[in-house]
């Protein structure tokens, strides 16, 4: 493969760089903006990307995208994460249009891919449940039909950014009679239905990104029903072509990575700059060659992709990787940071302000995030090696 990039994509790469620079909302990227201020911020991104197309980027053209390439989404991807651009990442255009353009109605997808597309409705993810982690196809929460109506009851957790979500994709046992692979049934519930509850899961880092989420008796219409019942697995393993190389994760690691190294070069310790004292130099040079090891493996994911191929094995060793990475960049810089990487925001003693402390805590989810380390491993080994499950 080349791994660099043509005139085409570097005039896309170029194209999107000023978008960053010159097309956001103004005080997108201040820190101090509290969750409400966000939110709204992000809101007024995810609309400006929809203005050029880029919400849905991969989607076809008639439902609001360009029909990018795998190649053209992971440059887009790798900008975006870099300078940490909010909104752009998108539950509803990543697996709730695909299954909906493939298995839905005429009248789902004029009511749903428009919203998605245009940046009006955000939507979130109901499939783990507190017995149905790696094990997804377990999950007990049930749908029951009703005349016209399907009736769920049960619980959903580690619901990402359910508690703004103006929709949410869930998927629910249909038939508890069958194969635990062939009972369920994916569904678009409006988040806002009679009987949902949403409870807050802070996480070590102090952050609100999770929920949990409860239906008692919660009717929806039947026409909420996406694709044919019984037939959900079938859905939530679906994925279009869409760009799958873990640039996301290699991106945000190489920003840390030179945010940490500009920071040493004028942090002082004692008569010496911090990136002058034993060792500092070598940890960051280890770092730096390191994320540039992901970025090559997340390119060549990406390559594959466009070249046609399915490269489910190098998929799943590049997101295993940068997990790992991610976590080994965050110990990293604590290391070198020494006690004042500890410190959270608002003390006057923290490191980077306070970014350190938080970045480590969540780091820890990493490997546990999007299919833990051992379900990846287990991947690479029975799909992509041949090996035997015992």
């Amino acid at each position: 493969m080349d791994f660099r990039l043509n005139e085409d994509l570097q005039r896309f790469q170029s194209e999107v760089d000023d978008f960053i620079a010159t097309g956001l909302p103004a005080g997108w990227d201040d820190p101090s903006l509290d969750f409400d201020a966000g939110l709204a911020v992000e809101r007024q991104v995810m609309i400006r990307l929809a203005e050029k197309h880029w919400l849905a980027l991969p989607w076809p053209e008639e439902y609001g995208g360009l029909g990018a390439t795998p190649l053209q989404q992971m440059v887009f991807n790798e900008s975006i994460a870099y300078n940490r651009v909010p909104g752009a990442v998108n539950m509803g255009v990543a697996w709730v249009g695909p299954v909906v353009m493939l298995y839905g109605t005429d009248d789902q997808k004029e009511r749903y891919l428009s919203r998605i597309g245009d940046g009006s409705d955000l939507w979130c993810t109901l499939y783990s449940e507190p017995g149905s982690g790696s094990d997804l196809a377990s999950m007990q929460t049930r749908a029951v039909r009703d005349g016209d109506e399907y009736v769920i009851n049960g619980q959903k957790i580690w619901t990402s950014f359910g508690h703004y979500a103006d929709w949410g994709w869930l998927a629910a046992r249909t038939d508890p009679d069958v194969p635990k692979h062939k009972g369920l049934s994916t569904f678009a519930i409006d988040m806002k239905t009679p009987g949902i509850e949403i409870r807050p899961l802070t996480n070590m880092a102090g952050s609100h990104e999770f929920n949990e989420i409860f239906f008692e008796d919660v009717r929806i219409p039947a026409t909420q029903l996406v694709g044919e019942e019984n037939r959900g697995w079938y859905h939530v393993a679906v994925g279009l072509d869409f760009e799958r190389s873990s640039i996301g994760a290699v991106s945000v690691a190489r920003r840390d990575i030179d945010d940490l190294t500009a920071w040493t070069r004028n942090e002082r310790r004692g008569a010496h700059r911090l990136v002058d004292k034993l060792g500092v130099r070598g940890l960051l040079a280890d770092l730096t060659v390191s994320s540039e090891v992901g970025r090559l493996m997340a390119y060549n994911v990406a390559w594959m992709q466009n070249a046609g191929g399915v490269p489910t094995r190098e998929a799943n060793i590049t997101k295993l990787y940068m997990a790992e990475l991610q976590q080994r960049v965050q110990l990293g810089a604590l290391n070198i940071a020494g006690l004042p990487g500890t410190l959270g925001p608002g003390d006057p003693a923290a490191a980077l302000g306070g970014a350190l402390q938080y970045s480590f805590l969540r780091s820890i989810a990493n490997t546990i995030e999007g299919g833990t380390s051992e379900i990846q491993r287990n991947v690479i080994a029975t799909r992509g090696l041949g090996l035997p499950r015992e």
